[in-house]
């Protein structure tokens, strides 16, 4: 009887996955790749680094805080870092505004006019109001700004959005920084801002109001984007399931904005830095 020709396990399985047999003695001779301890803490802090930062970091701050943190990367291999470890930044999207202006109040001049850079702390505020949503229903956030570092110095949510929210994040902020007479304080011309009261209370703190154009949200820009980074970097990632929730939330990030999130107009630092370091300033 002919004897059947030995087929070898090795032949069949290249004849299977169409490939030659000297391909798969080259790939079976050739050691695996192992990653160097340096860049395996190089990637471990680059995730830590990125987690902190609530997953916001494009490659340009990312890069910045790893050359902080001893990492000599540049741009283009820390792009290559992200791609590599998934990491995909938050985007904020175009920020929706909504004002209440449809009244009589007196209207104030624009003092501000859209110059952002302040070379003094306590010198321009300027102030907003903002809404969240939640299962529960609605929570209204206003906050303060001091325009030199960009630094939330005063804040209050509510459910509602009447003129004593306003009032109450004006009053933190008064408390805190104690600025002197002559003070900028701009907003835009909701009814909240332009209306007897909150006036009042500015006179009395030696204020100037500041009120923007009609129709120009970009007059008070800061502002606006200090919210659409709120919402689009962190907010609409969370489940907010009521009011204590939305607090929780809104407090975490604005622990995180002033203490840690670089800022491209204070040289990439945060606010708390760009005032604790007066020699580090942007021309």
């Amino acid at each position: 009887m002919r004897e059947q020709k030995k087929t070898y396990p090795v032949r069949l399985l290249c004849r299977v996955m169409k490939v030659s047999r000297s391909a798969f003695y080259e790939w079976k001779r050739k050691s695996p790749q192992v990653t160097s301890p340096a860049m395996m803490a190089l990637e471990r802090t680059t995730v830590r680094i990125f987690n902190e930062h609530k997953q916001t970091l494009g490659s340009r701050r990312l890069k910045l805080k790893l050359n902080l943190a001893g990492f000599q990367v540049g741009r283009f291999k820390t792009r290559r870092l992200m791609a590599s470890l998934s990491l995909i930044a938050r985007y904020p999207k175009r920020y929706r505004v909504t004002t209440d202006s449809q009244h009589n109040h007196t209207i104030a001049p624009n003092l501000l006019d859209r110059q952002f850079t302040v070379n003094t702390p306590n010198k321009v505020w300027t102030t907003d109001i903002t809404y969240i949503r939640t299962y529960q229903g609605w929570q209204y956030l206003a906050i303060v700004m001091d325009l030199y570092s960009r630094q939330i110095v005063g804040w209050t949510l509510a459910a509602h959005m009447r003129t004593e929210l306003c009032l109450a994040a004006l009053q933190m902020a008064y408390w805190r920084r104690k600025p002197n007479k002559g003070l900028i304080h701009h907003s835009d011309r909701g009814s909240q801002y332009t209306c007897r009261e909150y006036g009042q209370h500015l006179s009395v703190r030696g204020m100037q109001a500041s009120h923007s154009r009609k129709g120009q949200c970009w007059d008070n820009a800061p502002t606006e984007r200090f919210f659409r980074s709120l919402k689009y970097e962190y907010l609409h990632y969370e489940v907010l399931k009521g009011h204590h929730d939305a607090n929780l939330s809104v407090l975490d990030y604005l622990a995180y904005y002033n203490s840690k999130r670089p800022h491209s107009v204070l040289g990439y630092l945060s606010p708390m830095e760009f005032e604790r370091i007066p020699l580090i300033k942007v021309s």
